[in-house]
């Protein structure tokens, strides 16, 4: 079949499974099979695919259908028009974190920040991030996992900031050492245990210790929020991304410390609320 044939065929295997936006990912898969851009397959829609690369597409949208996410078939996502490496090991980067990224940076280039800790990076996404659009700033990643933290630092080679960022695998703060930070800023698991089990099937692919907060989804802010003063410098900036409903219960764990100040929320571009940002007094 052409390439045209093809994605049609894709698409409509898509559609008829209720595979949430079938064409857009009809096509990434082909541009991930071939390892060309869109251009290539409008230009050269009518070119015959080989018998390899027809049953590698087909096995692919097979695996859409049964839930997994595009991201671990392509291995790439786009994060502050970055490019990550993504599989099984890492919640997949997700456009409502970029609020965060870009908070941070404002904040880090406002107080001139020298130190900063991002605490559960996953994939990297917020280190990498940081340590591409920020001069001057050394970056310290933590995440409990070794295979996130695998992925944290190809992430950081591929996008060639590997010498600005350490990585230390540690249960939040427990190997992190006489270190004081300018900024420490976390998205850190927050869905509700409950809840994990009614999510898409896409999602629930991803890996639970990423998404699992506890009872109440508030088990890592109370956490990090409790240890991080030990950790902050005088007037340092904690921030984290929170849950659409989550704003209230967050800057109540964040009050009851009694020791940070100026508390403030961002909302994302769906008009929920995704970020909160407090200093320590």
């Amino acid at each position: 079949m052409t390439i045209k044939e093809t994605l049609r065929k894709g698409m409509i295997q898509l559609k008829t499974e209720n595979v949430t936006e079938p064409n857009l990912k009809a096509r990434l898969i082909m541009q991930y099979i071939l390892n060309k851009p869109r251009q290539y397959l409008i230009i050269y829609d009518n070119q015959v695919l080989t018998l390899r690369q027809e049953v590698n597409y087909f096995k692919a949208i097979k695996r859409l259908i049964n839930g997994e996410p595009i991201q671990h078939i392509t291995h790439q996502q786009e994060f502050m028009k970055l490019n990550f490496f993504v599989n099984e090991d890492v919640l997949i980067p997700r456009p409502d974190t970029e609020i965060l990224v870009e908070e941070v940076i404002k904040i880090a280039r406002k107080i001139n920040a020298k130190k900063i800790l991002d605490m559960c990076t996953g994939s990297g996404a917020i280190a990498v991030s940081l340590a591409k659009y920020l001069d001057n700033v050394e970056i310290t990643a933590v995440d409990i996992s070794e295979k996130s933290l695998d992925v944290a630092k190809t992430n950081a080679k591929n996008n060639e900031v590997e010498n600005k960022i350490t990585f230390i695998e540690s249960n939040l703060f427990e190997n992190i050492v006489n270190e004081k930070y300018d900024i420490i800023v976390s998205n850190p698991p927050y869905i509700r245990k409950d809840v994990i089990k009614t999510l898409t099937k896409e999602v629930q692919k991803e890996p639970k210790i990423a998404l699992d907060g506890g009872y109440d989804g508030l088990d890592f802010y109370r956490k990090i929020t409790h240890q991080s003063e030990e950790y902050l410098k005088f007037n340092g900036y904690l921030c984290f991304e929170i849950g659409y409903d989550q704003k209230k219960d967050v800057i109540k764990i964040i009050n009851d410390e009694k020791k940070f100040t100026g508390t403030y929320s961002k909302k994302d571009l769906c008009d929920n609320d995704r970020i909160i940002v407090t200093r320590l007094d």
